[in-house]
Parts: structure tokens; sequence; C-alpha cells
């Protein structure tokens, strides 16, 4: 699980825009502003015969800052 979802600096970091990126989501801001010191980024990969899945989550950050639901910007 990525723990940016919980982070003070979700909206303006340039590792979690990269995330969403490789997601294929909307960003929360164009231009992010905040580079995090080492970010450990983990991507896994599954299969089957047809399909398939490349997940990307940020596992470790020196940066991080607890604040729950950071990514939900309607909940302050």
């Amino acid at each position: 699980m990525c723990i940016c979802i919980n982070c003070n600096h979700i909206t303006e970091c340039d590792t979690y825009h990269l995330i969403e990126s490789q997601h294929k989501q909307l960003h929360l801001t164009e231009t992010p502003a905040f580079i995090p010191k080492c970010p450990v980024v983990c991507v896994n990969i599954s299969s089957n015969s047809s399909h398939t899945q490349i997940d990307w989550d940020l596992v470790e950050c020196l940066s991080f800052v607890e604040k729950p639901n950071s990514w939900n910007l309607g909940c302050d």
C-alpha cells in the first residue's frame, strides 16, 4: 500500500506525481514542487495468460509526515 495517502506532502510531491502517472490517474497538482528524501517505490507485477497488472507503491520515505487522509482533499 502506498504510504502517500497519509502524508502531508502528497499534493506537492514529485514522487507521488510520478506514481499518479504510472497509474494513469489525474494529478493532484500539475507542477509538484516538493522533492522527497529517499523515497522507496515498490513495483509489483502480476500476470496471467491474458492480462498483466503493474502496481506502483511508495513504501518508505524520509520526508513522510503523517496526516491521515491527506489525499482526500475534501476531508481536512
